[in-house]
């Protein structure tokens, strides 16, 4: 049964009243739906007019995402600013930040977040679970150099003169001590939904990748035996409290995020140690702002997958399953509210992603209708300009009731059935597009 929440009358008065959001696309739609809940003004960076959080905004600053003068100017109208997605010129914001605009997360924590290596770098210091990963520039490590002087031929043992043996020919990548084949490489910086990752077979595919990219900008990383996809979204305030939303398992198609349920099907003690990296992420990081996780589970236990500095696909059911959605967690955070109970209002949630397909919109708008008729369901819908194969153009949440985990999975898998019977995936090899 649902519970009611709290009303918005008998919430404390914002420290702040106008926050801007660098970005306008699918999250800051969400996060300008939440703010007049609350009490607050939204201001958007946005790319394009056509973005879909600009029909809701208080103000709007056209701007590419990475425009500094664009962002001085959002900050003129706005006494906080927060981000739709980590991929922000960090130092050349440095300089609004030192002129004494507040931005949430602070541009230090962000840093230690803003690549994949730096990320992994982050969880090897602090000793968490994660993938064994190398960069990638440390397959083309040279041998260990020969003692001055001379070489000595293996075969004949001759005494070889410096410099007879002519120019080296190029040596061939090699694997760390302790990796082989199949491994997956990712990009450091940008990758998202299935983009910047390649699965590396065998050691043509690695050197065609090296034919082809900085090595600089890429990681080598085991393939994962896992069991399932989780997701946590946590958050912490100014005063170092932290807030877990409850663990999900995520599932992923072509590499795209397809469906998350509440709850995870997995141990309380699963649970209880993803809050604890959590917890422990944000604590050295001095982070104030939410971040989600993502892990994979299996035969090795948990292993943290990526972090993401922001609201995130995975946290989309907590609008209408938990207490305080994580868009309204946002806000507070900026807002310096007292924050809000991630605490579940259901048995579970079942969210489902509606990608773009081979379709028209007139069948869009029919096959969404006949989403939102069903049974516990909330369809939102982003009114993006362009629908192509793979793109998230809104996403479906339904509601369980079910009691008991083999119960509620049982449910949530008669319900995938039924909103696959009216929107169906792309069609495999179709591109995902975000």
């Amino acid at each position: 049964m649902v519970q009611d929440r709290p009303d918005p009358a008998s919430l404390s008065s914002p420290a702040v009243s106008s926050i801007g959001v660098v970005g306008g696309g699918q999250l800051a739609l969400m996060l300008a739906q939440e703010a007049p809940g609350l009490g607050l003004q939204l201001h958007l960076q946005a790319a394009s007019a056509s973005d879909p959080a600009v029909a809701l905004a208080s103000g709007v600053v056209l701007g590419a995402l990475d425009d500094v003068e664009a962002t001085a100017a959002l900050a003129r109208r706005c006494q906080v600013i927060t981000f739709e997605n980590e991929w922000v010129p960090l130092e050349a914001l440095q300089g609004l930040r030192q002129a004494g605009v507040r931005f949430l997360p602070d541009l230090d924590a962000l840093a230690a977040l803003m690549s994949k290596r730096a990320q992994r770098e982050l969880l090897q210091k602090l000793a968490l679970p994660t993938p064994r990963w190398c960069p990638l520039e440390q397959v083309l490590a040279p041998p260990p150099a020969p003692a001055p002087g001379a070489l000595e031929s293996p075969q004949s043992g001759v005494f070889i003169p410096p410099g007879a043996l002519g120019a080296a020919a190029p040596r061939r990548p090699e694997l760390p001590q302790g990796f082989q084949f199949p491994l997956m490489a990712k990009s450091s910086r940008g990758g998202y939904d299935g983009k910047g990752t390649l699965p590396i077979a065998d050691q043509q595919a690695l050197e065609k990748l090296l034919a082809t990219v900085d090595p600089a900008g890429w990681l080598l990383e085991e393939r994962v035996a896992f069991e399932m996809e989780l997701a946590l979204v946590a958050a912490r305030d100014q005063h170092g409290n932290v807030v877990c939303y409850p663990l999900v398992q995520t599932q992923q198609q072509q590499q795209v995020c397809d469906w998350v349920l509440f709850p995870a099907p997995v141990s309380h003690a699963v649970e209880a140690f993803a809050r604890n990296i959590a917890a422990s992420v944000l604590t050295a990081l001095d982070y104030v702002g939410l971040l989600a996780i993502e892990f994979f589970f299996g035969p090795a236990g948990l292993q943290v997958n990526e972090l993401a500095p922001r609201t995130h696909n995975s946290g989309h059911y907590t609008i209408e399953a938990c207490a305080c959605s994580q868009f309204g967690q946002q806000l507070r955070l900026a807002a310096l509210l007292p924050m809000g109970s991630p605490e579940p209002l259901v048995p579970g949630a079942l969210m489902v992603n509606l990608l773009g397909r081979d379709g028209t919109p007139e069948r869009d708008g029919a096959d969404c209708q006949a989403l939102a008729a069903l049974p516990g369901a909330h369809l939102h819908w982003y009114g993006k300009s362009e629908s192509s194969p793979g793109r998230k153009l809104g996403h479906l949440t339904l509601l369980l009731e079910s009691s008991g985990s083999e119960a509620l999975q049982l449910e949530a898998q008669a319900k995938l059935q039924e909103v696959r019977s009216i929107w169906p995936l792309p069609q495999e090899g179709e591109l995902p597009l975000e």
